[in-house]
């Protein structure tokens, strides 16, 4: 007789475009069976009658913070906050305080995670001016996900924004590329047009269309002219969408739940510092385009771009405000309530959330339902309605620009490697998350 360390029972499987009822069989972190397990025996048999079964979703875009101001996030509250929102695995991003652009560095946030992490992690490594010659050593070290590159609106020391050396970092290793598009030199001279103090809504005139466009286009031409693959993060106009679909096989995308969401003006005027984020919110225009693309598989996978910061520096006036906004944990929901609305199928989101994420960035054992795989699920109960409430959020800073937002469609269960570490609101046992894998 089969003994399985766990068995989900009856629930409704979302995997390779097909929802099957069947039961789910893991040992020692792997699926290893899938069908009718009635007549096996397990440690921990879980009742899935009714929900639904995701391959466990991956927020591929976190700014964890960490080492940073624990007052507003740290690795334990973050991940913590992915589980409760039913994300089975995070990819950290590496502008911290101690920035992860060497060995030594990805050795301190490997540490930390192993102790600390609730749910799996990949990191990324920045890549910057002074460390172009390393890139290559350093995206093959262990769980790295990508090199993350700032072609636009960061510090000095983080940023890459001229083409000699985007071009040189872009001969310097193989791997996909991850880029933050937008134009710094465009940036810097539309600052000039705005005063302090004038209205949030502001940050979408002067962050404008042309300044992510105009990042993208050169972009890619580089990554063309070095046939180095582009995976651009945060695409949010409608240019830039139509614009990437000659580059399939080259180049991949990107789209933010807060594009898919939330529509300017209208968002600035409600939530004021609290709707910041770059590249900013736009209008209808481009919220709609988002969904075409979604819908034509122009995009490759969602991400949150969870990046928290303290509640003063998301009230000082505008331009001062800090641009980022917590999602980890309100990913799922929002993107269930999406699916109840009919802009998107339940599978259509497993894509772009699980086998998409861990396609693009080569995620070993992650995305999928099929034996010899991670045992990550993410349970949802689509027929469940709830609000977002603050006092639901994990991370210290204790706020989410989707206060307030009723969603159809919840999830109930995180399971990571075979462990549950969520359910119904309760964060399970202690914290047991390991570093992913990359091919």
């Amino acid at each position: 007789m089969q003994h399985f360390d766990i068995i989900l029972r009856s629930g409704t499987i979302v995997a390779d475009g097909a929802g099957t009822v069947a039961d789910i069989g893991c040992r020692d972190g792997r699926i290893v069976a899938l069908g009718d397990l009635r007549a096996a025996h397990a440690t921990d048999i879980i009742d899935c009658r009714g929900l639904h079964v995701l391959p466990g979703i991956i927020d591929p875009h976190v700014h964890l913070r960490d080492p940073g101001d624990p007052a507003v996030e740290t690795i334990p509250d973050g991940t913590r906050a992915a589980v409760l929102g039913g994300v089975t695995a995070v990819f950290d991003m590496p502008n911290t305080q101690d920035p992860v652009i060497s060995a030594a560095a990805l050795d301190r946030k490997r540490t930390i995670i192993a102790a600390e992490a609730w749910c799996d992690v990949g990191l990324y490594v920045g890549g910057t001016k002074g460390n172009i010659a390393d890139l290559g050593m350093l995206e093959a070290e262990p769980n790295v996900c990508a090199i993350k590159v700032f072609a636009g609106s960061a510090p000095p020391a983080n940023l890459v924004e001229d083409d000699v050396n985007l071009e040189a970092l872009m001969r310097s290793g193989a791997r996909t590329v991850c880029y933050h598009s937008e134009d710094e030199a465009r940036l810097q001279a539309r600052r000039a047009l705005f005063g302090t103090g004038e209205p949030y809504r502001m940050h979408m005139q002067w962050r404008d269309e042309e300044c992510a466009f105009l990042g993208t286009r050169r972009l890619m031409a580089l990554a063309r002219k070095t046939g180095r693959r582009a995976h651009i993060l945060h695409v949010s106009t409608a240019e830039e969408l139509a614009y990437m679909r000659d580059f399939k096989g080259l180049g991949t995308v990107e789209v933010l739940v807060n594009h898919l969401t939330q529509v300017g003006p209208e968002v600035y005027d409600r939530l004021g510092g609290y709707a910041i984020m770059n590249p900013p919110i736009r209008d209808r225009r481009h919220y709609e385009a988002a969904w075409a693309a979604v819908n034509a598989g122009d995009v490759d996978c969602i991400g949150s771009d969870h990046a928290p910061h303290s509640r003063e520096a998301k009230e000082r006036p505008w331009p001062l405000t800090a641009a980022g906004l917590t999602g980890v944990q309100t990913l799922v929901p929002i993107m269930l309530d999406h699916v109840a609305a009919e802009r998107l199928s339940l599978h259509r989101m497993a894509q772009l959330m699980s086998s998409g994420p861990a396609r693009v960035y080569g995620a070993v054992g992650k995305g999928r339902i099929a034996v010899g795989y991670d045992a990550d699920f993410t349970v949802v109960d689509l027929r469940k309605t709830r609000v977002i409430e603050e006092s639901w959020i994990a991370s210290p800073c204790g706020w989410t620009p989707f206060a307030g937002q009723a969603c159809t469609g919840w999830p109930i269960m995180t399971i990571v490697r075979g462990h549950t570490v969520m359910r119904e609101d309760e964060v399970l046992d202690a914290p047991a998350g390991r570093l992913v894998s990359f091919a």
